[in-house]
């Protein structure tokens, strides 16, 4: 019998957290920010795996924008968390090579969960229960990701389809499928063998290293070299910037997971959200009588289903339904629930904007 590893988590906070402007913005992106709690949702990811009784844990290691680093450290100093690693990029180059600069700190047995920095899991008690099943092929050198248990056609959300059970409640993995059409989705969901890609993994750091060898040569020589060149102080690791712009861009699941075949998935219905959306926020937030998500000075008179998010100014609607409506450091933005994915248009024009500006 192998002994169970030490699982260190592995957060992943350098994204920019655009679709939740004007709140979410590049110098302080949603992971940053109290959205859901009190605590900001990077907190709550580094105290994720706190009560797992599957293994014992080790020191969190943050892969983070360098940008950020006084923020994070603040952060972790506020909710009393004096032990952990940031690994500082000097630019993003997606999730493949923020992971290989994580295994690389990471001792070869040690099991990384990979948690993005932006999620929320409501039943943690299931999130531990489905590392407990995962354990095992982790072990043996499988690459296992977590698969959420779907409840709409979403279009918005990567699929896996499962294949044969390898392990109790866990499946090889059939295929990744990309983000489908909204009747692509609606076949998944009734055949019942898929489940949402929530981007969140777990396996050895050898293993993962093993195969990106195979697979990502290249990205493995640049990682390996930007943390040989690293400027280490306290608490932080800054990769050489050089070495590391010679990794290419690529995600895990297009670098490493399509191409393993040794990659297994636990379907767990465990509350998660990844926020990605002011809809998605609404959905998960606490609602008054009228379903409203308010927070700030709100005022919602005869209001229902909206959601009402000021920094500042009191905001007051009055019979009117379905709206989201958002003040925020000087800004202000108003449109219909249902189409929140259409800020990503309003932060592209206001960057043009600004773009033909300094032009002139």
């Amino acid at each position: 019998m192998i002994s169970s590893p030490t699982i260190v988590p592995v957060i992943l906070s350098g994204g920019s957290g655009t679709r939740l402007w004007p709140v979410s913005r590049p110098e302080r992106p949603k992971q940053l920010l109290s959205l859901t709690a009190e605590e900001t949702m990077l907190q709550l990811t580094v105290t994720r795996t706190d009560g797992c009784a599957a293994a014992a844990i080790g020191r969190p290691v943050l892969v983070a924008n360098a940008a950020h680093a006084d923020i994070i450290a603040a952060q972790m100093e506020s909710a009393g968390i004096d032990d952990y690693r940031v690994i500082l990029e000097p630019f993003g180059r997606n999730t493949a090579p923020a992971i290989a600069l994580a295994a690389l700190e990471a001792r070869p047995d040690d099991a990384l969960l990979v948690m993005p920095s932006d999620h929320t899991i409501a039943d943690i008690a299931a999130f531990h229960a489905a590392i407990a099943r995962a354990l095992p092929l982790v072990n043996e050198g499988w690459l296992v990701t977590f698969g959420i248990t779907p409840d709409a056609p979403e279009t918005g959300y990567g699929y896996i389809q499962m294949g044969e059970i390898c392990a109790d409640g866990v499946h090889q993995v059939a295929r990744f499928v990309e983000k489908p059409d909204a009747e692509r989705a609606a076949v998944m969901l009734e055949q019942g063998d898929h489940a949402w890609n929530a981007g969140i993994f777990l396996f050895r750091s050898d293993a993962y290293l093993a195969a990106l060898g195979r697979h990502q040569p290249a990205m493995l020589a640049a990682a390996t070299a930007a943390l040989e060149g690293a400027v280490r102080v306290d608490k932080h690791v800054a990769p050489d910037p050089q070495a590391f712009a010679a990794s290419p861009s690529e995600s895990i699941d297009y670098a490493i997971m399509e191409h393993e075949p040794l990659v297994a998935c636990v379907p767990v219905d465990m509350g998660w959200s990844d926020v990605g959306s002011w809809d998605a926020l609404h959905a998960i937030s606490v609602k008054d009588a009228g379903g409203n998500a308010v927070r700030g000075n709100a005022l919602p008179i005869g209001v229902n289903n909206c959601l009402i998010h000021t920094d500042g100014p009191r905001v007051t609607l009055v019979d009117v339904d379905d709206l989201i409506v958002v003040v925020s450091q000087g800004e202000v933005m108003i449109l219909r629930r249902g189409d929140s994915q259409k800020v990503r248009k309003v932060t592209e024009a206001i960057r043009d904007a600004e773009m033909s500006q300094a032009a002139e």
